[in-house]
């Protein structure tokens, strides 16, 4: 087990340089980097115009910027030396979580991604919760009843609410309950009130719950879908194996059937996921969920980022996230020891 491990946390320096490789070169061919655009905007181009005189292709060089000063850009960017130069002092740094500042923002990276991770965490971790504990008790529900009224009826329900993207849904509620046309119920805007701080201990955990409402819902019900159908196949699949037909033969209760012998096989699979999921879930963002619902979190980040050229933070967060990413994938594989004690790396080594 420890040699796999070792061999695992090798095996991830070559595959987190390749990403970050991959996308330095990416980002050298984009057009309308953060040099043009600042010389965009010294020829005279107005903020409004930028995007199309950078973006769209009319952007003519340097026209009324002499040879030093564009190279006062170059050096301010970091973009006066070579790209081979650039990159291994970026990673050098990186080793040492080291983000940079922001062009944009005009902070640290570190601190940048900091101020998002509440909303993010908020999103995350609470749709995890839901996920997890309502589709586990449904999906068993459905695979005892196979067949059954009851699972037609939720399948078509959770299919239903599968189909409908997030952001549909997070609209739809607003219209409804966020005072559209409707019902004024819950705000529209940002994780808390304005006048949370003067609110007692629990006003404060209220009025963050009453603004998570929508969001949440709009987030969740999409991924309830798999996660059900996961589990009720998951037990299907155990409940027809023939040493649950020997424990019921020697007159056990099915209920000591199903959560005795069934349910320690069956739910393998999903306890599996729980690592990754539960990681990732405090650092996954949803742009348009967070658009809509006026949350400044991670989803809104990264797309402000790729869109304003700011590649301390796209090259900085994507190189956090790639190492939690590949972390958690192998916290899932050793969770498959875990739990099953039939399975054993020792053979791979």
């Amino acid at each position: 087990m420890t040699l796999y491990i070792l061999k695992r946390l090798v095996l991830m320096l070559p595959t987190l340089i390749g990403v970050m490789l991959i996308t330095f070169v990416v980002t050298q061919f984009v057009p309308g980097g953060p040099v043009e655009r600042m010389m965009a905007q010294l020829s005279g181009y107005g903020s409004g115009n930028e995007s199309a005189a950078v973006g769209g292709g009319l952007y003519q060089g340097n026209k009324g910027l002499d040879q030093e000063r564009v190279e006062q850009l170059k050096k301010l960017y970091g973009f006066d030396k070579p790209p081979l130069e650039r990159f291994v002092d970026m990673m050098r740094r990186y080793l040492a979580f080291d983000f940079g500042d922001s062009y944009y923002h005009h902070m640290s990276v570190a601190q940048l991604v900091i101020s998002k991770l509440p909303v993010s965490m908020s999103l995350g971790l609470w749709s995890f919760l839901i996920v997890y504990s309502v589709c586990i008790p449904l999906g068993i529900a459905k695979a005892v009843r196979d067949g059954s009224t009851f699972d037609v009826l939720t399948s078509s329900i959770i299919l239903v609410g599968y189909a409908i993207p997030g952001f549909v849904l997070g609209i739809v509620l607003i219209v409804l309950f966020g005072g559209g046309s409707f019902w004024s119920v819950f705000p529209l805007r940002g994780l808390v009130s304005d006048n949370w701080r003067e609110l007692s201990l629990v006003g404060k955990a209220c009025d963050y719950l009453w603004h998570m409402v929508l969001p949440i819902i709009a987030s969740t019900v999409g991924s309830l879908a798999v996660m059900t159908l996961l589990t009720k196949n998951s037990f299907l699949e155990e409940i027809r194996k023939q040493y649950v037909v020997t424990a019921r033969a020697k007159g056990l209760e099915e209920r000591q059937v199903l959560y005795k012998h069934v349910f320690r096989n069956a739910i393998i699979p999903i306890i599996t996921g729980f690592p990754g999921s539960f990681i990732t879930a405090f650092f996954t963002g949803s742009l348009l969920v967070e658009t809509i619902f006026s949350l400044d979190g991670m989803g809104l980040l990264a797309y402000e980022s790729v869109m304003n050229r700011d590649y301390p933070v796209v090259l900085g967060t994507l190189y956090f996230f790639t190492i939690i990413g590949l972390v958690s994938r192998l916290l899932s594989d050793l969770s498959y020891v875990l739990v099953d004690p039939r399975i054993s790396f020792e053979g791979r080594q």
